[in-house]
């Protein structure tokens, strides 16, 4: 059949690869929507002062851990309060509305994974809209190629926002800081006190590899 003959000449292959793409976008999507992102838990209250001078030996040691005005839990360093969340996250990057989820230490890989496989899906798109245009200056073709078109604009515009995205991300991952902190540097204690400019930073490899590893 002809089935059978597009699978020999390996046809099918491509849109077989852009499915299973799709379904691993939408799987993580929702992984990282529904996941847990570092809640700080009420029974974390005892702290970890010597783990904390480990990870940032240059930050002064009478910043002490503070107590979160909203949910009274005490907040490890880089946690933040989400509003939206009603929770303190650990390692807090910022709440996504796109997930409708905080990014914090334990989804932010997943997050990026997520952008990465969704960029993919969107160039793969963008791609295959783009090879189906033809164009001819008359209001039929437009008439025709409107749906198109259209879809091109819109699979462009998110391409290029997904994109600067995951720029932005895997730049502040080299950095080992986070939005919120590259964003509100002077408004953070243990950042305002400290004597480097981002005492967290050491070195781009160990901290991809630390952050992906």
């Amino acid at each position: 059949s002809d089935l059978q003959k597009q699978e020999e000449r390996g046809e099918l292959l491509q849109p077989l690869i852009f499915v299973l793409l799709v379904l691993c976008s939408v799987l993580l999507y929702f992984k990282v929507s529904l996941m847990d992102p570092g809640f700080v838990k009420s029974e974390e209250e005892a702290g970890n002062s010597e783990d904390q001078s480990l990870v940032m030996p240059q930050v002064p040691i009478n910043i002490k851990m503070r107590r979160c005005g909203y949910c009274m839990v005490k907040q490890p360093m880089r946690a933040r309060h989400c509003q939206l969340c009603q929770h303190c996250v650990r390692r807090y990057d910022h709440h996504c509305p796109w997930i409708e989820n905080c990014i914090g230490e334990n989804n932010h890989p997943l997050f990026i994974a997520y952008l990465s496989v969704q960029l993919v899906v969107l160039l793969w798109g963008g791609h295959a809209a783009w090879s189906g245009l033809y164009f001819e200056q008359s209001w039929d073709w437009l008439r025709h190629n409107i749906f198109l078109l259209v879809s091109f604009l819109l699979i462009a515009v998110f391409t290029i926002v997904v994109l600067l995205l995951l720029i932005s991300h895997l730049y502040l991952i080299s950095c080992n800081t986070t939005t919120w902190e590259f964003m509100s540097h002077h408004r953070i204690s243990y950042l305002r006190h400290s004597e480097l400019e981002n005492p967290f930073d050491q070195g781009v490899i160990l901290n991809l590899w630390r952050f992906f590893c």
